[in-house]
């Protein structure tokens, strides 16, 4: 499974997911929806609706243009958007190659929880 679950309530539970990578497509902006989507997905794979969203960046400052990396995170901004995700923050930190994904949260009912595992349940 891509993504956790803490139950918050007998009503309530929180998913959480962390995802990134490096670029698979050549154009920055469809790197960075394609990027925003796969991590939302792991939200939605778990059966839960994703709410906010954090930005996870590496990025080879002084040997990538900076308008790169606008176009990244303007695509998965532009995905969340489309999810009705709200971005709330994120982090960046220099590296050597370029990096982009999201840590998501979403919520879901405690006893709708989507297992990829063979059916076995939760335990909370």
């Amino acid at each position: 499974m891509d993504a956790g679950v803490y139950k918050l309530t007998d009503e309530l539970a929180i998913v959480q997911t962390l995802d990134f990578f490096t670029p698979i497509v050549d154009d920055p902006y469809q790197f960075g929806q394609i990027a925003a989507a796969n991590a939302l997905s792991d939200v939605y794979a778990m059966g839960g609706k994703p709410l906010t969203a954090m930005n996870i960046v590496c990025f080879p400052q002084g040997k990538m243009d900076i308008s790169i990396l606008r176009e990244v995170l303007r695509g998965g901004l532009d995905k969340m958007h489309e999810a009705g995700v709200i971005l709330v923050g994120g982090h960046t930190v220099e590296d050597p190659e370029l990096k982009y994904g999201l840590s998501v949260t979403g919520t879901v009912h405690p006893l709708k929880v989507i297992h990829n595992n063979g059916g076995a349940t939760a335990s909370f």
